[in-house]
């Protein structure tokens, strides 16, 4: 009997199973004629190359490089954030696509937001890249400039794809393109790919290619030297591992090479589909399944030598690193991050859950992480709320001003110095020159208009823009997803990494309406009903995504139990643990202690330092004292950020028990605070 009652079941599953396909395929046919009545053509036969040449005809018609004051960009997904390296003011957005639910827009403009006006400035230029998206770009290190590299473009209906291998210069002061001639060969077409930089390096990872029938994954390096403008594919040690083909990782720049982390990729698996006739035997078939990559890996790169033939090239080597402390949890896709003082700030994310066998479920977020890349480990970052002022007892008060007082004369005096072009020792420097400057600097640059601040991260999503200029995170844009509708955000946010107070709103708009079929979603439901595992693993792969490929994550698809690859044997590895950053024997900052206070208090100090690294580098003579006193600041600078995270987090326990500014017994000197240390 119980034998029965399984047959009866496993038909009934079957049957359940067959109807759904059906309908998906009765649905699929609908949407494509509904999409032949918008369109009014094939997608299928939209010719890339006359669709080109019409923007390249357009192009033609700008003679010169121009520069208006514009409103924010439209909507947009997979488009490049940058901050300039020319200045401290200037952000720049380049490309990008929008879909709708019914066609999709990809663009090439060029945006600039000066940060100290709130104002957007459109660039239109005789010689801009073709519009794209999922393209890469980086500063050029050493060189200088902006680099952009590959992306894609398709057509409306997106039925047929292209990719590009062009290399391009932008020059951020002048908003000039310059293609790239490079010598020899380069990297092959590619969207999802990601770029950095090394002294004299671009170096370049991964990506994908569509062609619309299959997606195929890469995992070649390449490294573009700017002074001899060549690409080449560095050799690999013989036998060493690498990091597996994927696209959307993230990609940072190290003083010794640069760090991957993360990112999306789908691998051949094997799917059980059905039985015989005969009911005893079950058939399987191959199936691209989803993997969510949380491994990371160093790249070490070690330049040539000084002696080298001047044909030598760098040799590079990846390392994987151990488990980082604290990653983010669970494992998520489209999660984007960007570099920041030694540090990678991650924001957002998607994690597909299958809540029951009736559907599947994504949850998005909107954290903000901090990841240390030298210590491997991950500080999640919240908003905090100015303090309130502790009123100090006037005579206190100016019994530390007095202080303090010559202290800060001189740690004035010497940044005053380090910005000028004259040195301690040289006499031609002129004081009221340098005045006269920094008066006129004052006129000339508007303050930054104040914006709404709020009290809470934006709206969870994947996929966002995300750039750092002058320590202040900015966040554009991004993709949240219900149901089969995709919202592209038309908005964007900064954040102040230092104090993390609150977030500011620099735009924000309505979200379009989206144009897909509206009866999509119900059929979808529907057909979803008493579905296991292996069936949502085999309609996932024989269906036409509805989405852009690389509006989720160059090329992320939701898909039900997509897996985690952390590299072989991660998931059985303990998390690296790394020392904390206040171990050490250098000075540290203290709670509440800002950057200009910490290097006053700390500044001999850390001129020690620099002095003491002379004796075994150039010799005690080979820096002028400006130099010295230079270094000092970069490297006490370096360690209150490095330090930040586990200072805000004394900083937020001694709020919560009542305890303000912290006072060290040995700045206060007389007999009673040296009596306090001993006891």
């Amino acid at each position: 009997m119980v034998k029965k009652d399984k047959k009866v079941k496993v038909a009934e599953k079957k049957a359940r199973v067959a109807q759904k396909q059906d309908k998906k395929a009765t649905q699929k046919e609908k949407r494509n004629k509904v999409k032949g009545k918008d369109d009014g053509s094939d997608a299928e036969d939209a010719d890339l190359d006359a669709i080109l040449a019409e923007y390249v005809k357009q192009q033609e018609q700008f003679l010169k490089v121009t520069e208006v004051v514009s409103e924010p960009p439209k909507p947009r997904a997979s488009a490049t954030f940058i901050a300039s390296p020319a200045n401290s003011t200037e952000l720049f957005l380049f490309g990008g696509e929008y879909y709708n639910g019914s066609l999709a827009s990809f663009y090439n403009d060029l945006f600039v937001y000066k940060t100290n006006s709130d104002e957007w400035r459109k660039v239109t230029s005789p010689n801009t890249p073709l519009p794209r998206s999922g393209h890469a770009m980086c500063r050029g290190g050493n060189a200088g400039g902006v680099y952009l590299f590959g992306g894609e473009f398709s057509s409306p209906k997106q039925g047929t794809f292209y990719h590009y291998n062009d290399f391009w210069r932008l020059e951020p002061q002048t908003r000039e393109w310059t293609k790239m001639e490079h010598k020899g060969g380069g990297p092959p077409a590619r969207s999802g790919h990601r770029m950095t930089y090394f002294k004299n390096y671009i170096v370049l990872f991964g990506g994908f290619q569509d062609t619309s029938q299959q997606t195929k994954y890469l995992q070649d390096l390449w490294l573009y030297d700017t002074q001899k403008f060549t690409w080449h594919s560095p050799a690999l040690p013989a036998a060493s591992p690498k990091p597996d083909a994927r696209s959307s990782f993230s990609f940072l720049p190290h003083e010794s090479g640069a760090v991957l982390y993360g990112g999306y990729s789908r691998v051949k698996g094997s799917s059980t589909t059905s039985k015989t006739s005969k009911g005893n035997k079950q058939s399987s078939r191959v199936v691209m399944k989803p993997v969510v990559h949380q491994d990371t890996w160093f790249l070490r790169i070690t330049t040539p030598a000084a002696d080298a033939p001047a044909n030598s090239l760098p040799t590079v080597r990846w390392e994987r690193r151990k488990r980082a402390v604290n990653a983010p949890n669970p494992a998520r896709a489209g999660a984007t991050m960007t570099y920041h003082r030694g540090r990678g700030i991650m924001f957002g994310g998607v994690h597909d859950v299958e809540e029951s066998e009736e559907g599947i479920d994504s949850e998005f977020f909107n954290q903000l992480f901090a990841y240390n890349i030298d210590r491997n480990r991950y500080f999640q970052l919240g908003l905090r709320r100015q303090r309130m002022a502790t009123k100090k007892p006037a005579g206190a008060d100016r019994a530390k001003r007095g202080r303090g007082k010559a202290d800060e004369e001189e740690l004035l005096r010497n940044l005053a110095l380090l910005e000028s072009k004259g040195t301690v020792a040289n006499p031609s420097f002129d004081a009221d020159a340098m005045q006269v400057d920094e008066t006129t600097a004052s006129i000339e640059e508007p303050e930054r208009p104040e914006k709404p601040t709020l009290w809470e991260m934006p709206h969870p999503r994947f996929n966002s823009q995300l750039t750092v200029q002058d320590d202040i995170l900015y966040i554009f844009g991004g993709t949240f997803e219900k149901g089969d509708r995709e919202y592209t955000f038309d908005e964007m946010y900064s954040i102040d990494l230092g104090k993390l107070d609150g977030v500011k709103e620099i735009f924000r708009r309505e979200l379009e309406d989206w144009q897909g079929s509206e009866d999509e979603d119900s059929d979808e439901e529907d057909g979803d009903e008493d579905m296991d595992d292996s069936d949502a693993s085999d309609v996932e792969t024989v269906e036409t995504p509805s989405t852009p490929v690389s509006t989720a994550g160059a090329n992320y698809e939701h898909a039900p139990q997509a897996e985690t690859m952390s590299g072989v044997g991660e998931d059985t590895e303990q998390a690296e643990q790394q020392g904390s950053a206040l171990e050490d024997t250098l000075p540290h900052p203290r709670a509440f202690e800002p950057l200009k206070d910490f290097y006053a208090r700390t500044s001999n100090q850390w001129q020690d330092v620099v002095l003491e690294a002379m004796k075994y580098a150039h010799g005690e003579d080979a820096r002028s004292v400006k130099e010295i006193k230079k270094s000092a600041f970069e490297k006490a600078e370096k360690k209150w950020w490095d330090c930040r995270e586990e200072i805000q987090a004394l900083e937020d326990e001694q709020e919560a028990a009542g305890i303000g500014e912290v006072v060290s017994m040995a700045d206060r000197g007389g007999g009673a605070g040296a009596g306090r240390t001993r006891r």
